[in-house]
Parts: C-alpha cells; sequence; structure tokens
C-alpha cells in the first residue's frame, strides 16, 4: 500500500538549472516518505536527467550518471561556481549562429570546455521545450523555442556548495559503481514502442537490463517509468512494490494535459543492509 503523500516543503535554496523534458520534480513527494529513514545513504541516479529529484531530495553525498556528456560537462561546470560570460538573447538567427558553434566546438575535440557548457546552457534555455536531442552524427538539432521572455541565468557560483560533495560520471548505467549502501532513484525515458527520437535510442531491451540491474542491487531502490503493460509485469517479475501514479503530460503536440498512468517501483531493504 502506497504511503500517504504529505503537503511538504522540498528542495535547496537552488533550482534545477536546466529545462527539461519529462522532469521528475512532481514525483519528489511520493519518493521522499521512502528516502526520509534512508537519508544517510549515499543517493545513486544513473540517469540523472535534469536533476529535478536530486536538488529536491539534497543527499550529503550523491553519485549522478547520465550517457549524455553534455548534460555531465555541464554538471562539472556548475560544481566549479560557473559564470557564463557569452551573450545570451531569445533570437532566432542568434540561436541558429549558438548552435553551430556549438556543434563546431564539440567536433573540435572541446566538449568538455567552459565554452561549451555555457552553449548548452544557452540552447537548452532557449529551444524548443527544454528538448535536448542529438542527431546521427552527434550534433545538437533542437530547433528555436517559442517562448517570448526567457530569463538567462550568468551566475552559478551557489551550487558549487551544494554539488560539493556530489560525483558526476557519464556512460552505461551499467558502469557506474554501486556500494551495498546506496539509495537508488532509476528514471528511464517512457517505454514508449517504435520511438526515433535520439541518436541512442532506450530501447526494451535497455529498460530489460536497467530493471535487472536495479534489481541486483541489494540496497534500497526506486525506479519510475509510465505504466504500460510490459513495464509492469517486467517490475513485478523482478519482485518491486508497484505504486500506481497520475503523471502530468508535460509536452503534448495536441495540446492534451490527460494525466499519464506512471508507475513507482520500489523495493526497500532489510535491516542487514
Amino acid at each position: 500500500m502506497a504511503p500517504s503523500v504529505e503537503v511538504i516543503e522540498v528542495g535547496s535554496a537552488v533550482r534545477p538549472p536546466l529545462k527539461w523534458a519529462g522532469g521528475k520534480r512532481w514525483l519528489v513527494p511520493h519518493i521522499l516518505p521512502f528516502w526520509r529513514a534512508e537519508r544517510h545513504r549515499r543517493l545513486v541516479e544513473p540517469l540523472c536527467g535534469g536533476l529535478a529529484v536530486a536538488l529536491s531530495l539534497m543527499p550529503e553525498r550523491a553519485l549522478l550518471n547520465d550517457i549524455n556528456p553534455h548534460t555531465i560537462n555541464f554538471y562539472c561546470w556548475l560544481k566549479k561556481g560557473l559564470r557564463i560570460t557569452l551573450r545570451m538573447e531569445n533570437e532566432k538567427s542568434f540561436f541558429y549562429e549558438c548552435r553551430r558553434r556549438f556543434n563546431s566546438v564539440v567536433a573540435d575535440g572541446h566538449g568538455d570546455s567552459k565554452e561549451a557548457a555555457s552553449l548548452f546552457y544557452y540552447l537548452n534555455r532557449t529551444c524548443y521545450n527544454g528538448l535536448c536531442r542529438f542527431n546521427r552524427k552527434g550534433e545538437f538539432n533542437v530547433p528555436f523555442g517559442r517562448y517570448k521572455n526567457i530569463r538567462y541565468k550568468c551566475d552559478f557560483t551557489e551550487y558549487r556548495r551544494v554539488l560539493a560533495k556530489w560525483d558526476f560520471t557519464c556512460g552505461d548505467f551499467e558502469k557506474v559503481e554501486l556500494d551495498a549502501e546506496d539509495f537508488v532513484y532509476a528514471d528511464p525515458p517512457y517505454d514508449v514502442e517504435f520511438t526515433q527520437y535520439a541518436k541512442n535510442v532506450f530501447s526494451w531491451k535497455d529498460q530489460e537490463r536497467l530493471g535487472c540491474w536495479v534489481a541486483r542491487h541489494a540496497g534500497p531502490a526506486i525506479m519510475s517509468n509510465q505504466a504500460t503493460a510490459r513495464i509492469k509485469s517486467l517490475y513485478r517479475q523482478l519482485g518491486f512494490e508497484l505504486l500506481p501514479l497520475k503523471g502530468p503530460r508535460l509536452i503534448s503536440c495536441t495540446g492534451d494535459r490527460t494525466p499519464e498512468d506512471e508507475v513507482l517501483a520500489v523495493r526497500k531493504v532489510s535491516a542487514s543492509v
């Protein structure tokens, strides 16, 4: 049975710095009852995305991984106290100029630079719906957005204190080195069949691989996903307790805002771990 969801204040003095399609800040009140008793543990997110959950739970220690090197490069510069000195404008031709510059910087082997991190932030804030999409050549290809006004941030020095004991890695989730006592939260891309959304599609085999990887972890673990029949079947077979949820439909080309059926898959830990 799902624990009651309290009206609570969560989060830190800093908000997630990036726009993120499918962000899970709304899910934090459902995760928090499980996290409270385990907050002495290290939080590990093998697919950390926009950092909404980590910046809401505010663990003292965290290991945050993502397959996207540009996201992780931006977070690594945040940890250093990033100050953006590049010009930023909500203007179409300037956006495409910066998009070409970003792809050129990356192609020249400087994807880990401050300039790359700064351009990535600008593109994220200005592009359509904050999407993060790359073509088969590894080039950022999201079009210009439709925002009337955008508030850009230049000084990120306050993140240096928040992220001081957080480690960031980039790579496949199975390469993340877990300790038995870690608290794992995994939020894979929605289980949507026949999706060709990015250069590296998260396939059904990846859904199975992630589920099995999390299920092998000795410590407490939570996964979230769209509540498709095969996802619920997979998580049940792996021994998770399933909690049905209604999640917001954040992006829809038709304007449909009907809540999504989602599921929280929970595996608590025995007292010996």
